[in-house]
């Protein structure tokens, strides 16, 4: 047996996706197939559609998503069908050098599932899954540990998110930065994935809070989530943010845009000592500079981070209490709830910086 469903089907780097039928196969050994009920769109679909990440073709993008297991592979004891999960679009082996340093965020083969087709066409041609998932379809076959059961208490509607946005974010902050309280925090870019670390920040304690972005509009969404403070990116954004700060620059500047000059201006906004954190997936084309004077003169610590350095595995259940006691608001970084059609239009609010998070329902 095999299920069909519709899908969001990108042929080529560049082509925008078409609603086609797709073919699963019935979820073999330490597999299951999963039902969706939500997908966020993340900038990281944009970055695979337009090439910035390798993919092969045609594919099913999406990798923030949640929905509800229909069956399992033979031996699947890990999940059971009818039970409730999030996509963890990087499933650590558990078992190679990283793993075993407690670093499941950069897992060897974390990304083995992109390599394989998952699915056909109706003429057999093979479809490949991004980021290990294929979320943009009504339903996708994945290996169990590509799942993490959904917590009680929130919300099926909008649990998509903590796959990704929120997981990345919110570890940017407590697994990355370790922000303390009262340090002050700027967040550059305010995506899906930076909403969720202004509200960490602000959970954290972060003050002052600054945010940062390209689009007026975001200034109301901003200060509802926690900023103290809104700047319009330009120019001049570093000057304005040590006006902010005494002069000195801020204790943590976090860059969630992904290009090398939101990253300069992170540096620059940072205090003498301070801390730039990395949070945007650039193109290896776009570089930054730093003179050699500056890096010893400044002191500042300038690092990478990949999905949060998060375990969501450990962390999902550590959101879900966030979530449980309002402190963390999935549905008011969700500014549009669309149907699978609404792919395209969604990734053309991405290019053009509008909005924080679209989010693909089913069966609505």
């Amino acid at each position: 047996m095999s299920t069909t469903v519709r899908a969001a089907v990108f042929s080529a780097t560049g082509a925008s996706p078409e609603i086609r039928d797709v073919v699963l196969p019935d979820p073999g050994p330490g597999q299951a197939l999963v039902r969706m009920s939500a997908a966020g769109v993340c900038h990281s679909d944009l970055s695979l559609s337009d090439g910035t990440l390798p993919q092969t073709w045609p594919a099913v993008l999406g990798h923030e998503g949640a929905g509800t297991v229909e069956a399992v592979g033979p031996g699947v004891t890990e999940v059971a069908p009818g039970q409730r999960v999030i996509l963890n679009w990087a499933p650590p082996c558990r078992s190679c050098w990283f793993c075993a340093q407690d670093e499941p965020h950069l897992c060897e083969h974390a990304l083995d599932g992109t390599l394989s087709p998952y699915a056909e066409l109706g003429d057999g041609t093979p479809v490949y899954p991004g980021l290990n998932t294929g979320a943009f379809a009504e339903a996708t076959v994945v290996p169990v540990g590509a799942l993490v059961p959904l917590p009680e208490g929130v919300d099926p509607a909008v649990a998509a998110v903590l796959g990704c946005a929120v997981l990345t974010g919110w570890g940017a902050v407590n697994n990355v930065a370790r922000l303390r309280p009262g340090r002050s925090a700027l967040v550059l870019g305010l995506g899906g994935v930076g909403l969720s670390l202004l509200q960490a920040a602000r959970i954290a304690g972060a003050d002052p809070l600054v945010a940062v972005d390209a689009s007026p509009e975001k200034e109301e969404l901003a200060r509802s989530l926690g900023a103290t403070d809104f700047l319009v990116a330009d120019d001049d954004t570093h000057r304005a943010v040590r006006r902010l700060t005494g002069g000195r620059g801020v204790d943590h500047a976090f860059e969630v845009v992904g290009r090398a000059s939101v990253v300069r201006t992170a540096w620059n906004a940072a205090r003498r000592g301070g801390t730039v954190t990395v949070v945007g997936v650039g193109s290896h084309r776009d570089e930054v500079s730093f003179s050699a004077l500056e890096l010893f003169h400044q002191a500042r610590t300038l690092q990478g981070c990949v999905y949060g350095s998060s375990d969501p595995v450990r962390d999902i259940p550590l959101l879900a209490e966030a979530v449980r006691s309002g402190e963390l608001r999935l549905a008011e970084m969700i500014t549009d709830e669309i149907p699978l059609e609404g792919v395209p239009e969604a990734f053309e609010r991405m290019r053009r910086g509008r909005g924080g998070r679209s989010l693909v329902r089913f069966g609505v």
